[in-house]
C-alpha cells in the first residue's frame, strides 16, 4: 500500500526525537553534475576560494560561542534533475578536487532525497521511501489577498505560492464599462513591493500515472529545513546522516543514503543556524525558498524544543522561532 503524504507531529502518536544540532551548518558551493567531471580544474579552482571565506566564518563563530563551537560543512548533489549519471564517477571528482583544494566536506546530501527519503540500515535502503516534498507541501499555508474573484485555483491545486496579491483585470457585468488593472501587491511591503510568485510544481507523469515534478527552488527548501533539524515523521528523524567510509560508491543514487556523514569526527549535520555559499546566479532560487518557508505551518513542539535548546546549550544562543531568520548566504560571483 502506498504511503500517504503526512506532517503528523502529535506527541501523543510519538515523542518527538532530538536531532543533535551544531551551531553553524555550512554549505560549501554548488556545481552541476556535469561541471565536477567535465571541468575539475573549476571544481577545484572554487573550492580553493571558498576555503578562507569558511575559515573566516569557523573564526567568527569561534568568537560568538567559544573554542567548543560546533561547525559542520556539507555539500547538495543535484540528482534529482539528472537521476541517470553515475554516482561512483561524479562523487570522487568531487571529493578529490575538494581534498586538492584543502576542503573538507563534512556530509554530503541527495537532491532526490529532499522528495523521498528512504529509511537506511547497515549501508542499504530499508523500507518505504518517506515522500518528504510531499510532507512539506501538506504544510503550505497561503496568505489570504481578498479580494479573490476565485478565478485562480489555490496553491494546493494549481502549484503556486506567491508573497502577496496578484494582478487581475476585473471584468464587469456590463460590457461598455471600461475593464481595470490591478497591479500585485506584496503583503507586508515597505512602501513599494517586491512581488513573487513561485511555482512549487508541474504535474507530469510517471509509468503512465500523474506525478508531480519538484521545482529545484522547493526541493532547495526542504533542504534548509533538513540542515535546520525541522523534519520528522511520527516523531523520528527525517533524512537522518548515515556515516558513509570506505566503502565502494554505487552506479545508482537510490543506493545512497540522503544524508552521507564523511567525515566520522565531524559535528552534527542539522544546525541552529544554516550558511549557504552559493554562485549568485541562485539569488532568484533563494528567493523563492525565503518565500516558501515563510509559508510553512511549521511543528510547534519541533521550535520549541530546538529555541530551548538552544538557550540551555554551553554558550547561550537565542534561537528566532521565525525559520527565515535562522538561514543565511554567501553569493559568490564567477571566479
Amino acid at each position: 500500500m502506498p504511503l500517504h503524504p503526512s506532517y503528523d507531529e502529535a506527541t501523543e502518536h510519538a515523542p518527538v526525537a532530538h536531532v543533535p544540532l551544531s551551531h553553524l551548518s555550512i554549505e560549501v558551493g554548488h556545481f552541476r553534475l556535469k561541471e565536477i567531471t567535465d571541468d575539475p580544474h573549476l571544481v577545484r579552482t572554487e573550492f580553493r576560494r571558498i576555503v578562507p571565506l569558511i575559515s573566516a566564518f569557523v573564526e567568527s563563530t569561534r568568537l560568538r560561542y567559544g573554542d567548543g563551537a560546533r561547525i559542520s560543512t556539507c555539500y547538495l548533489l543535484d540528482d534529482h534533475f539528472q537521476p541517470d549519471s553515475d554516482p561512483s564517477e561524479i562523487i570522487p571528482e568531487l571529493l578529490t578536487a575538494a581534498s586538492e583544494a584543502g576542503l573538507v566536506i563534512d556530509y554530503l546530501g541527495r537532491e532526490s532525497g529532499c522528495r523521498r527519503a528512504a529509511p537506511f540500515a547497515n549501508g542499504s535502503p530499508r523500507g518505504e521511501p518517506l515522500p518528504v516534498a510531499e510532507m512539506v507541501a501538506a504544510r503550505i499555508v497561503s496568505e489570504p489577498a481578498p479580494p479573490d474573484n476565485g478565478s485562480r485555483p489555490p496553491t494546493a491545486q494549481s502549484g503556486w505560492l506567491c508573497n502577496g496579491r496578484r494582478s487581475s483585470e476585473y471584468e464587469p457585468s456590463q460590457a461598455m464599462r471600461t475593464r481595470s488593472y490591478r497591479p500585485p501587491e506584496e503583503l507586508g511591503r515597505r512602501n513599494h513591493s517586491i512581488f513573487l510568485d513561485v511555482e512549487l510544481w508541474s504535474t507530469g507523469s510517471a509509468q503512465g500515472q500523474p506525478e508531480k515534478q519538484w521545482s529545484c527552488h522547493f526541493l532547495a527548501a526542504v533542504w534548509h529545513l533538513v540542515r535546520l533539524g525541522m523534519l520528522r515523521h511520527h516523531g523520528a528523524v527525517v533524512a537522518e546522516p548515515h556515516l558513509w567510509q570506505g566503502r565502494p560508491w554505487p552506479e545508482d543514487w537510490r543506493d545512497l543514503p540522503p544524508v552521507m556523514q564523511l567525515n566520522p569526527t565531524a559535528a552534527p549535520f542539522a544546525a541552529f543556524k544554516t550558511l549557504s555559499m552559493l554562485p549568485k546566479q541562485y539569488l532568484p532560487i533563494e528567493h523563492a525558498v525565503r518565500v516558501i518557508l515563510e509559508h510553512l505551518d511549521l511543528d510547534d513542539d519541533i521550535t520549541e524544543d530546538i529555541v530551548s535548546r538552544g538557550a540551555r546549550d554551553d554558550t547561550p544562543i537565542m534561537v528566532s522561532r521565525n525559520i527565515n531568520d535562522r538561514i543565511s548566504h554567501l553569493l559568490l560571483d564567477g571566479s
